[in-house]
């Protein structure tokens, strides 16, 4: 049987990468995860590109390295504990003759506790290149993590999303005069894709064929399919930034990273009602293949200062703003030429980064920390999806430096993230399906991480 155009657009990835991609768990806007130090999450990030002593500044800016007099070896893990819920309903073909109540449940917590870790080593050279500080840095600038109930109301939207960028940075700071220094990184990134969602497969059989729908047995939502995703791939990005450090109290700090091209590359995987199997096999769609998609994580510039007004006593502030305007479409390819290219429109907005914090030093052994943030989104209502309903944010923090040793720390943060405002959905999937409802969500995060200097 020859399907209408509108059936064939039924993808895996359409309705995978391009969806899941474009919606991302991290505390971050969007999918972007901000989670690589814990002393800077204690002070809402404030300062991450320009305060002394946190290595993580490889992967923030490379050019504060050469502040460190000594190497430093540092593991941050942040768990992060994100809390969604939808409530609402939608119309199966909705808008058609066919349009029809979406069953099922509200889809229980889409989140759950995810660990995000991240290791630093700083390593300053001496003799001839004492000017000259290396650095390592394995980080997860971007991911996702979202599962809903199976059966629920909008499961031709989205089931299981677990997307995974991890960067391996090597970077190098070079000290231009006791004030000035600059550096730059090379970044290694490797995407992990893994996604599923139903597929209303009656109602394409409705929409092809009039007589087949006159049958009790088709129609909407009647013969729900399945649909899992995978794909992988590694690419290279670049890192730079400025450190200027006018007076010993004062630390200014620019870093600029690089947007970085992925072509992702899979597998689809349809899984297929036996009842309507031989239905579908004359068109050769809805068949397990390979396929591929284009996906650009996008550059970020960011404006860090770091004031030293006593010796026990420091301000930050920090303003990052995040390109997304490399997500605007996302276009699928499949090996199989019966499923023909699918392309997704996003038409995102930059994305901007607030914070302002602090620190105090009780004592020797015991530092404070503490800070709040504004987090917008670049996601408007006609693109949000319920992979992760994102929304602008607001964050609260909380650190704590215990110095165990002259050469030994351990930090612990809390973040309370609440959404500014209740993100709603309207969105539609390929066969006509439309969700509508409203989130309510938040997320906490929980830090620990250690350094130890030699």
């Amino acid at each position: 049987m020859e399907f209408v155009s509108k059936a064939t657009r039924i993808s895996a990835l359409a309705l995978g990468i391009a969806g899941a991609l474009a919606c991302g768990q991290a505390q971050a806007s969007a999918f972007q995860l901000k989670e690589n130090s814990v002393k800077a999450q204690g002070r809402a990030m404030a300062g991450a590109a320009s305060a002394k002593g946190d290595a993580s500044v490889v992967a923030n800016n490379p050019a504060v390295m050469s502040t460190f007099t000594e190497k430093a070896v540092q593991a941050d893990v942040t768990g992060i504990d994100l809390s969604f819920k939808f409530d609402g309903g939608g119309s199966a073909a909705a808008g058609s003759p066919l349009a029809q109540p979406l069953t099922g449940g509200n889809g229980g917590d889409a989140g759950g506790l995810t660990a995000v870790p991240a290791a630093s080593f700083v390593l300053p050279l001496s003799g001839d290149f004492e000017y000259l500080t290396l650095g390592a840095m394995i980080s997860a600038p971007f991911g996702l993590k979202t599962e809903y109930d199976n059966g629920w109301v909008g499961r031709y939207q989205a089931l299981n999303s677990d997307v995974k960028i991890i960067d391996l940075t090597l970077a190098a700071s070079l000290e231009l005069s006791d004030t000035f220094s600059v550096g730059a990184g090379v970044i290694y990134e490797h995407s992990d894709v893994t996604l599923s969602n139903a597929l209303d497969l009656g109602t394409v059989i409705c929409q092809a064929s009039a007589a087949l729908c006159a049958s009790p047995t088709y129609g909407p939502q009647q013969n729900d399919g399945m649909v899992s995703v995978n794909g992988t791939d590694n690419s290279l990005g670049w890192i730079v930034g400025l450190n200027w450090r006018p007076t010993d109290k004062l630390s200014l700090g620019y870093s600029h990273r690089s947007e970085i091209d992925h072509e992702v590359r899979g597998s689809a995987d349809f899984t297929v009602p036996a009842n309507v199997t031989p239905i579908f096999m004359a068109s050769g769609r809805f068949v397990d293949t390979g396929a591929g998609a284009k996906l650009t994580t996008p550059s970020v510039d960011t404006f860090s200062g770091t004031y030293y007004a006593t010796d026990r006593f420091a301000v930050m502030a920090e303003v990052a703003r995040t390109d997304w305007h490399s997500l605007e479409e996302i276009r699928i390819t499949f090996d199989n030429p019966a499923q023909p290219d699918s392309a997704e429109n996003y038409l995102w907005k930059d994305s901007w980064f607030y914070s302002l914090g602090g620190e105090y030093k009780f004592s020797d052994s015991f530092t404070f920390r503490a800070g709040v943030a504004r987090d917008d989104s670049p996601i408007s209502l006609p693109h949000r999806t319920p992979r992760m309903p994102d929304q602008d944010r607001m964050w609260y923090s909380l650190g704590l430096t215990w110095n165990a040793t002259e050469n030994f720390e351990l930090s612990a943060s809390y973040v309370k993230i609440d959404l500014a405002d209740t993100p709603e959905v309207n969105i539609g999937s390929s066969t006509g399906a439309r969700l509508v409802g409203e989130y309510d969500g938040g997320a906490d995060l929980y830090g620990i991480s250690a350094q130890y200097r030699f």
